[in-house]
């Protein structure tokens, strides 16, 4: 068994080259957010989740973005409130959100 059922890590990667990079695009923000509300619900710790940050993904172009393992789920965001879907949907219920998916 692994120490975290979902471990969800949000690209913060800011780059100084004009490319597009998430962490342009409020990913700090929103992955704050996201460890509160996970911590709220009662969901970060052993055994639960873990959201971290993480350099580039290598997915700029597509960003911000997060994925989640152990599923390898890749997922695009932009607001608190697709944040929230992820967690409630993917987190707590084991649902991919389709729509965020990529």
């Amino acid at each position: 068994m692994s120490y975290y059922k979902h471990h969800v890590f949000f690209c913060t990667n800011e780059r100084d080259d004009g490319r597009p990079s998430c962490g342009e695009r409020c990913a700090s923000d929103l992955r704050d957010y996201a460890k509160k509300k996970c911590k709220s619900l009662g969901l970060s710790g052993q055994g639960k989740v873990r959201v971290n940050n993480a350099g580039c993904l290598d997915r700029c172009e597509e960003g911000p973005i997060i994925v989640v393992y152990p599923e390898e789920v890749w997922y695009h965001y932009e607001t608190e409130a697709d944040v929230d879907e992820i967690i409630s949907e993917h987190l707590q219920h084991g649902r991919v959100v389709e729509r965020l998916r990529i």
